[in-house]
């Protein structure tokens, strides 16, 4: 009975999620299977993935395939390297102990590359961010610039207009205080 390591899809329509199997070549893609072995949510950010790394590796070591998708999540979580670690071991060319410290080595190295990536896309969003934040404080700062010119823009002509009135009155208020002092030189003649 060949078996396949594969995916098995779960969820809703537009938002999947999937089962990562043991299951015989010829069942459906959604039927029976023989054993489960993980999760993998590709929706959330980053994706999520959960295995059980001993089962896959015992799987494959009795010679499951996996598929091209499932051959990834495998090698990425570390099963294929333990895999290739046992083999070593049942050639004689590792002890157990030593496969165990290299494939350990192996998985910190892992960690340390997805955190550093992970702090690398925290520090890039926070820069972007920031740059963002800048953009917009020199856009406010322009609008207030133009806001403070054109208010004392208003503030000149209406001080302008208002000297103008003011003389324009005191031109009016002239006439007729020349015209009344005639009208009073008039009277005293």
């Amino acid at each position: 009975m060949p078996v396949k390591i594969r995916l098995q899809r779960h969820g809703k329509k537009g938002k999947p999620f999937f089962w990562i199997v043991a299951a015989d070549v010829r069942s459906k893609r959604d039927g029976k299977y023989l054993e489960k072995l993980g999760i993998y949510n590709p929706v959330t950010q980053p994706a999520t993935i959960e295995l059980d790394v001993d089962s896959s590796v015992k799987w494959l070591r009795n010679g499951a395939q996996p598929t091209d998708t499932a051959r990834r999540i495998l090698s990425y979580k570390g099963a294929m390297m333990k895999k290739h670690l046992l083999a070593g071991v049942d050639k004689g060319a590792l002890t157990e102990e030593e496969a165990e410290k290299k494939f350990q080595a192996w998985l910190s190295e892992k960690e340390d590359k997805i955190s550093t990536s992970a702090e690398k896309a925290a520090k890039a969003k926070e820069a972007e961010r920031e740059k963002a934040l800048e953009a917009e404080r020199e856009v406010n700062a322009k609008r207030e610039a133009e806001a403070k010119a054109a208010q004392e823009e208003e503030e000149a002509k209406a001080k302008e207009e208002a000297e103008a009135k003011a003389a324009a009155e005191a031109e009016a208020e002239s006439p007729a205080e020349e015209e009344a002092s005639e009208e009073e030189t008039k009277k005293e003649d």
